[in-house]
């Protein structure tokens, strides 16, 4: 408990900003969307990583890191989609949010920045993973509370693992690339959105000053 407690103390220090409780307030009457959203946001990270072990064959530290990663993105989708069917849930289309999406457009387009700003995203996707499912382990009841609190291990540890990556494949320091994109994070986080997702920011209309303490 001690060791998660202190990943969970990083990923805040990491993250600009909150999560916003009109966000929390949102998932709690919207558990269905949530889930199905969270099971699409499994899957992308999946591909994700599964994406940068095809284009970085020569890269032998992140085959090692990403294939492993990959596969618990996976078991995570698996997971989210049987406790859907449990909940009975049924699993449709849901449109995506402008969040990663928004990031990505920040990434440059030479190496080795690509790569490097590819996997800085990475991080800030995971480590506001991380951030949400600890707020929604407390929001809930079980059976979701109890669930969300038993990804948060894992997802600390990809968070921390995108990071160490990015520093290994940086010709410099990436202190200023990271405070570009943790800015731009925090301005889809904290800024109204128009539908409820995942790693959507509050809802429009909503008072978004508030936050979870």
């Amino acid at each position: 408990m001690d060791d998660l407690d202190d990943d969970l103390g990083q990923v805040r220090t990491f993250l600009r900003c909150a999560t916003p409780d009109a966000w929390f307030a949102a998932a709690l009457t919207q558990p269905e969307v949530l889930l199905i959203d969270h099971a699409n946001c499994e899957k992308k990270a999946a591909g994700t990583a599964l994406t940068l072990l095809f284009r970085y064959v020569d890269h032998a530290d992140l085959l090692d890191r990403l294939s492993r990663l990959a596969r618990e993105e996976l078991r995570h989708f698996e997971q989210v989609v049987e406790l859907m069917r449990t909940l009975k849930v049924d699993y449709v289309q849901v449109s995506a949010s402008r969040y990663a999406g928004a990031l990505r457009q920040r990434v440059r387009r030479s190496e080795p920045g690509r790569l490097v700003d590819t996997l800085l995203v990475g991080a800030i996707v995971e480590a506001r993973s991380c951030e949400r499912f600890a707020g929604l382990a407390r929001c809930f009841d079980d059976p979701l509370a109890r669930f969300y609190g038993r990804l948060l291990e894992s997802e600390a540890r990809h968070f921390a693992d995108y990071l160490a990556l990015a520093e290994r494949y940086a010709d410099g320091p990436i202190i200023d690339r990271l405070s570009i994109l943790l800015d731009a994070e925090r301005e889809l986080i904290e800024s109204p959105d128009p539908e409820f997702r995942f790693h959507s920011g509050p809802p429009a209309g909503s008072l978004s000053a508030s936050r979870v303490s």
